[in-house]
C-alpha cells in the first residue's frame, strides 16, 4: 500500500509523488500540490477532516477524501 497525504500525521514532512489530476481539484495544483513539492501536515481539525498543510510555503486546507488520492513519500525532517 502506498502512502497518500490522509496517512501523514501531524507533524510529519514528505514529497508529494504523484497526483491523480483527474481527481484533484485545478485550484490546489495552481496553489503548488504537484510532484517534487515537500508537505508537511500543520494540523487536523476536529473529526479528522480537513486537513491543513504545507506546501511548499502555501498554507492549504484540503479534505480526506481529497488527500487520499495524492500519493507521498515521507522523509524525515532535519
Amino acid at each position: 500500500m502506498q502512502d497518500t497525504l490522509a496517512h501523514l500525521k501531524k507533524g510529519e514532512h514528505a514529497i508529494i509523488k504523484d497526483v491523480s489530476s483527474n481527481l484533484i481539484p485545478l485550484k490546489l495544483l495552481e496553489m503548488g500540490c504537484l510532484p517534487g513539492n515537500s508537505v508537511e501536515l500543520v494540523q487536523v481539525a476536529p473529526f479528522a477532516d480537513p486537513m491543513y498543510l504545507n506546501i511548499n510555503g502555501s498554507h492549504l486546507a484540503i479534505r480526506k477524501e481529497t488527500a487520499i488520492h495524492i500519493l507521498i513519500e515521507k522523509v524525515a525532517h532535519e
